[in-house]
């Protein structure tokens, strides 16, 4: 978790809002960062967490969730965390029995559009708990990345269905959140990303979209972070707010300034 982004967001883990999508993006820059603050967030705000993670290995994101605070580890072992890790399913579910359900069956499947069995596996690990068990915050959902799903094939229309039954499972009936990261490729021929894209941006409350800087790579200045609050039944007059802030990454945080205010710079 990153104390600067969350003073930009004006939330801290005890005021965890609820019952929200979130967008993360990235152009042209590695957004994984935004991941990363929002895993150490929600499990710091003692959360239910459900990570689907497509990109990395476990090892990897524990050993940054360490650096920021929090041990996966310990979460996964205490039903804290649940974490699908991709990279290995991937290779498993082609060598399990074709009756026996796994979250990535689309990959053995001709028709690699149905995501009902990964749905499914977030319903069943973020599931209202009985009372005699650990009682978490609210259920969050995180997913790294959505993109991924495009590459192996699975429509944009169909990924947008997963996270429409997500978003009126997690955020509508048990009141909690939807945290997704979406790669934006830049190709102006890539329709399909640009359908998940535009699909996501409407349904979410807030976006933060990480930008690579035009002018190339600076050692003192990483990128630039947008940040947009959106209100989807307000008026249109009302409906949005942004901000736009560059950043620097550092081992254990992210520190953010103003457009030409880099500390390198003054």
């Amino acid at each position: 978790m990153f104390p600067e982004l969350n003073n930009l967001l004006n939330t801290t883990p005890d005021q965890a809002e609820q019952g929200k999508l979130t967008l993360l993006c990235d152009a042209k820059t590695d957004g994984s960062f935004l991941v990363h603050h929002f895993l150490s967030f929600y499990l710091k705000a003692n959360c239910k967490v459900c990570f689907v993670a497509l990109i990395q290995s476990f090892s990897h994101y524990n050993i940054v969730g360490q650096k920021l605070g929090v041990s996966l580890t310990t979460a996964r072992e205490c039903g804290q965390l649940v974490f699908l890790e991709g990279l290995k399913s991937a290779v498993d579910v082609f060598f399990r029995p074709q009756e026996e359900p796994h979250p990535l069956q689309f990959l053995r499947e001709a028709n690699s559009g149905n995501l009902q069995p990964l749905y499914e596996f977030v319903q069943e690990a973020l599931k209202p708990v009985d009372s005699g068990e650990a009682a978490w915050r609210c259920p969050v959902l995180l997913v790294d990345d959505l993109s991924v799903l495009l590459s192996l094939g699975v429509g944009a229309v169909a990924v947008l269905d997963f996270i429409h039954y997500c978003r009126a499972t997690v955020c509508w009936e048990w009141k909690g959140n939807v945290v997704a990261l979406v790669h934006d490729s830049g190709d102006a021929e890539d329709e399909e990303n640009d359908i998940l894209l535009n699909g996501l941006g409407h349904q979410s409350h807030l976006i933060l979209r990480a930008e690579g800087l035009a002018t190339g790579f600076c050692k003192d200045v990483h990128g630039q972070l947008r940040i947009l609050w959106r209100r989807p039944s307000e008026p249109t007059a009302q409906r949005d707010r942004s901000l736009t802030y560059q950043y620097k990454i550092q081992d254990k945080n992210v520190s953010f300034f103003a457009k030409g205010m880099s500390p390198a710079v003054l």
